[in-house]
């Protein structure tokens, strides 16, 4: 078990509403959002799309249930989708493609970290009656398994423009959007601007406890209405909910920069440490590779010690920094970690 007083940088996701959000939440104007709409809700969904450049948006309880709604929308069973062989949407999402939505997935692989616009035209199929068709292109920025590594806007227009002249719609997921956006100084709808819907997390580095949006054209946002009904997604008075997304988006976005600057710190702090490398951080996420399988041991002993971490692979732990962690929590979680990996990997 973890010490009573642990240093928590398994993810993003541990942080808890601040006294402000949840006076925030206590105070929100309700509605049966299943029926007549939430207020709270729809001025919230209206200030997302907004934010994004797009004509809509749509609550969901999970960025997850909003990607998967995405596909079901852009997509039709039997035909393959095209995505970075390490996205969030192939390793974390249970095989809701192909369980949800009939759809396979077509790994882009390529020589980087990330998927590229060579790589994505390498991979789309000459068209022949023996093989699937394609029927969507799924980014996402911040790339989570590479390390919160960004796209930048260049890149992500010139993917564009491979999907657009193979007439292929194309989304975002963007959970970590929001990173991106403060890491290339780009707004979050010119980082959008590349996809016809875009997905956007809230329960991550804007600390609110659940919550994502999808945007898009108005009646993409109607036909995903429906995918979320279908997929159990209606919900009451979510006005509790969104109006601590509301404040993390008039909060918490401006404070971003404070966790990148934390991940360069405990990048510093630990790389090299029993042989250890570091993946240097683009946004809040340290990517720390071993020289041999002992991830379980690594996030075992740091857990004894104090810091609480997550296997990634054998051969690799993660580490996020968030609200919850600020910089001074950080240089007393570096010599921790560095003192698990030295006793360990020794």
């Amino acid at each position: 078990m973890p010490p009573a007083m642990s240093i928590d940088l398994r993810s993003d996701t541990v942080t808890r509403p601040t006294p402000a959000m949840r006076r925030a939440m206590a105070e929100a104007e309700v509605g049966d959002d299943v029926l007549e709409g939430d207020p709270t809700t729809r001025r919230f969904e209206s200030m997302v799309a907004e934010r994004l450049g797009k004509e809509a948006a749509l609550f969901f309880p999970s960025g997850t249930m909003a990607n998967q709604a995405a596909i079901w929308v852009h997509t039709r069973p039997g035909t393959e989708l095209l995505v970075d062989a390490d996205a969030h949407i192939v390793h974390w999402e249970m095989a809701g493609v192909a369980a949800l939505c009939g759809v396979q997935c077509r790994m882009v692989r390529g020589p980087g970290p990330v998927m590229q616009a060579a790589d994505l035209t390498a991979t789309l199929r000459m068209p022949s009656p023996h093989a699937p068709e394609a029927s969507l292109v799924c980014l996402e920025n911040t790339h989570n398994g590479a390390g919160g590594m960004v796209t930048s806007l260049e890149g992500l227009r010139a993917l564009e423009a491979v999907a657009r002249a193979a007439a292929l719609p194309v989304h975002l997921d963007g959970a970590r959007l929001w990173n991106a956006a403060v890491a290339t100084g780009e707004s979050p709808a010119a980082l959008a601007a590349c996809a016809d819907s875009v997905m956007v997390s809230f329960s991550k580095g804007l600390g609110a406890p659940i919550g994502a949006c999808l945007a898009g054209p108005a009646a993409f946002i109607r036909q995903a209405h429906r995918a979320r009904k279908r997929f159990g997604g209606g919900m009451r008075q979510s006005g509790v909910l969104t109006a601590a997304a509301l404040h993390g988006l008039a909060s918490h976005v401006d404070r971003l920069p404070e966790d990148h600057a934390s991940a360069r710190e405990l990048a510093r702090l630990v790389d090299g440490a029993g042989g250890a490398r570091v993946v240097p951080p683009d946004s809040n996420i340290v990517m720390v590779d071993l020289p041999k399988p002992e991830a379980a041991a690594v996030v075992a002993r740091a857990a004894e010690l104090g810091v609480r971490l997550s296997p990634w692979h054998p051969t690799r732990v993660r580490a996020v920094t968030h609200l919850d962690a600020p910089l001074e929590v950080i240089r007393q979680a570096g010599p921790i970690l560095a003192r698990a990996l030295e006793e360990t990997l020794a």
